[in-house]
């Protein structure tokens, strides 16, 4: 199979760090690709990535349908709980990181552009978001884990992120039983060898 490739897309990073949990990462071949290639819009309507395409020629694509994916290949424990509590929990967090990056990605763009008060606004509410989510997770510390479900990895990329790409705004400062856990995590296996670069 091949997942398309960014070394600084935190998505991307989400769904290589899946594999490398599940133990299954020699079996994924990197498609170096830019989301204006036409041949990615080819294989994905949305021309975005993560896109992967499987070893029976289906496309998948969003990090959250790749990553369960990647779950259902190899003999590792299940990233995606079974159902139950600890599979909300556990989704529960994957959408909290998700939406930490989803609030971050286009905040940096905006700071790019020229300021106006819309603009402004805009990059505030993104703020927020991240900062009011930050907050629960400092306060929820005990729901993460050592990168054992789908949760701990994205949470752990999303963090990953804001420390590349917002590094002039530091997160840890006020949260440091989160930034205890992302110091531990960040060591293992799927986040050290999936570390961003660009």
């Amino acid at each position: 199979m091949k997942l398309s490739y960014s070394s600084a897309s935190p998505y991307v990073r989400k769904a290589f760090a899946c594999a490398i949990a599940r133990g299954i990462d020699g079996q994924v071949e990197k498609w170096d690709i830019k989301t204006t290639d036409a041949s990615l819009a080819l294989s994905n309507p949305l021309s975005k990535i993560p896109t992967l395409i499987t070893d029976e020629g289906q496309t998948l694509f969003d990090s959250p349908v790749i990553c369960e994916y990647l779950d259902s290949i190899g003999s590792a424990a299940p990233l995606f709980p079974a159902a139950g509590p600890a599979r909300w929990a556990a989704l529960r967090l994957q959408a909290l990181g998700d939406g930490i990056m989803d609030a971050s990605q286009p905040r940096r763009r905006e700071i790019a552009l020229p300021q106006d008060q819309g603009r402004i606004d805009y990059i505030e509410l993104q703020k927020g978001k991240v900062s009011r989510s930050l907050d629960l997770l400092e306060k929820e510390i005990a729901s993460l884990g050592q990168l054992k479900t789908i949760g701990d990895i994205t949470v752990a990329c999303a963090l990953g992120y804001l420390d590349f790409r917002f590094a002039n705004e530091p997160w840890r400062p006020g949260h440091p039983k989160l930034a205890a856990w992302y110091d531990e995590v960040v060591k293992l296996a799927p986040m050290a060898k999936t570390m961003p670069a660009g």
